[in-house]
C-alpha cells in the first residue's frame, strides 16, 4: 500500500476557472434555498471543498474514455466537476433523494452535459449486469459499508475510490474483513491539502477478483451485520 501526499495543485485549481463551474455554483445557491443540498454555500468554500475537492480523482487517474458511477452524489460530486472537466467521461449517478436526481438532470441541461445518467434508487438495488471502471462514494457511510454497496460494479482492474477525512486509519482497519471478502486490495492512499493546513483522501481499492454473487445483500443486513 503506497502513500501519496499532494500539495495545492495551481495548475488545477486554474482549471476550475472554466465558466461551467461558475454556472453550478450559481445554481447551487440558488437551489439550496428551497431544498437541502449543502451546508456549504460561500463561494471560495464551494470551490475548494466542493470542486477542487471533486477534480483532485484527475490528478490520480486518466479518466478518458472510462465510466464512473457515483454512488449519492447528492449535488453532484464528485462526478460532475469531473465530467466538466472530461467530455468523454461516462457518468452514472445514483441517488436515493428523486428531488436530488431533479436538480441534477436541471443542472446537466444547463451545463449542456451528455452521456450522463441519473437514477433514482438504492445502489445495493442495481442491475449488477452493468460494471464500472470506478465506482466513487463521498460523505456517503461507513467504510465497511459502502464496500459492500459499490464493489460488486467495479469492473475486475477497476477501483472503488472513497473519498474520507484524514482521520481515516480507524475506518480502514474496519473494512478489512469487507475488502477481503469482496475481491478487492488497498492498492493506495492519496492525502490532498484542499487548503493550507486542511487535507481529504482518497483512498483507492483496485478489484482483484469477482465479487460473489450473493453481495450486495439488502441494505437493511449491510447495516446491521456489516462484513
Amino acid at each position: 500500500m503506497e502513500i501519496i501526499s499532494y500539495k495545492l495543485n495551481q495548475e488545477l485549481w486554474d482549471l476550475l476557472k472554466n465558466p461551467s463551474f461558475s454556472i453550478y455554483f450559481e445554481y447551487l445557491v440558488e437551489k439550496n434555498q428551497v431544498m437541502n443540498l449543502t451546508n456549504i454555500t460561500e463561494e471560495k468554500e464551494v470551490y475548494q471543498k466542493h470542486f477542487y475537492d471533486s477534480v483532485i480523482l484527475s490528478k490520480v487517474f486518466e479518466l478518458e474514455q472510462k465510466s464512473i458511477l457515483d454512488i449519492g452524489a447528492g449535488a453532484g460530486f464528485p462526478s460532475i466537476p469531473l465530467k466538466i472537466l472530461i467530455d468523454s467521461l461516462e457518468v452514472t449517478i445514483i441517488d436515493g433523494l428523486n428531488k436530488r436526481i431533479n436538480f441534477l438532470k436541471e443542472l446537466t441541461e444547463k451545463l449542456k452535459l451528455s452521456n450522463v445518467t441519473l437514477l433514482h434508487g438504492r445502489a445495493e438495488e442495481m442491475n449488477k449486469n452493468k460494471l464500472f471502471d470506478f465506482v466513487t462514494a463521498r460523505a456517503v457511510a461507513k467504510l465497511n459499508i459502502l464496500m459492500e454497496i459499490a464493489l460488486p460494479y467495479v469492473k475486475k482492474g477497476g477501483y472503488f475510490i472513497a473519498y474520507k477525512s484524514i482521520n481515516y486509519q480507524e475506518e480502514l482497519e474496519e473494512a478489512n474483513n469487507a475488502m477481503k471478502l469482496l475481491g478487492s486490495q488497498l492498492e493506495k492512499v492519496i492525502e490532498y491539502e484542499i487548503d493550507e493546513g486542511l487535507k481529504h483522501v482518497l483512498l483507492v481499492f483496485k478489484k482483484i477478483k469477482e465479487t460473489p454473487s450473493i453481495y450486495p445483500r439488502q441494505f437493511a443486513k449491510i447495516k446491521k451485520q456489516p462484513l
